[in-house]
Order: C-alpha cells, then sequence, then structure tokens
C-alpha cells in the first residue's frame, strides 16, 4: 500500500472574504474527490482571505499510479481561473 500526499500553495486573486475563500475551496475539493476519488483538506492560512494550502490524499497499490492520480490532481488546479498556484510537493509513503 503507498499513500501519496500533495501539499499545493495558492492564490485566489479574487477573493474578497472569506466567504468567497471557502466557496471556491469547497468547490475544488469537491470536483477533486469526485474525480480522482482522493481526500483533500485546507491545512493552513484557514484566516487568510486570498492565501490556501491544501492536502490532497491518494491511497493506491503503487506509486506510479498514486503519481499518476496527483498529477492529474494538480493539473486540475493549475487550470483554475481563480487560483495562481504559487508551489507543489508530492510525497509518496
Amino acid at each position: 500500500m503507498v499513500i501519496g500526499v500533495l501539499h499545493v500553495e495558492f492564490s485566489l486573486p479574487s477573493s474578497r472574504s472569506l466567504k468567497d475563500k471557502r466557496r471556491l475551496v469547497k468547490s475544488l475539493v469537491d470536483r477533486l474527490h469526485n474525480q480522482f476519488h482522493v481526500a483533500a483538506a485546507e491545512v493552513d492560512h484557514q484566516d487568510s482571505v486570498r492565501r490556501v494550502a491544501l492536502a490532497v490524499a491518494c491511497v493506491s497499490t503503487g506509486a506510479r499510479h498514486a503519481h499518476q492520480v496527483l498529477s492529474r490532481a494538480v493539473a486540475l488546479i493549475e487550470r483554475e481561473t481563480e487560483m495562481v498556484m504559487m508551489d507543489y510537493q508530492v510525497e509518496m509513503r
């Protein structure tokens, strides 16, 4: 069993309130879960209006598959027009 974890930081330049931010983050987390069957949660900067730290976890039987799933999750986040990815890391355990 392999657990892949994606840590991603991004900004929300158009966000004007925590309500805006939480709406955008919830939408992204729901899409990640529905499309890739991963678990995702905001893990830092909860009180910041324009900054988000998200963790995405994938459990798989192989590291290659977990890395593919998390790479596709990164691609989905990069395509978001309201989000600007600042940094990301992938680790396998």
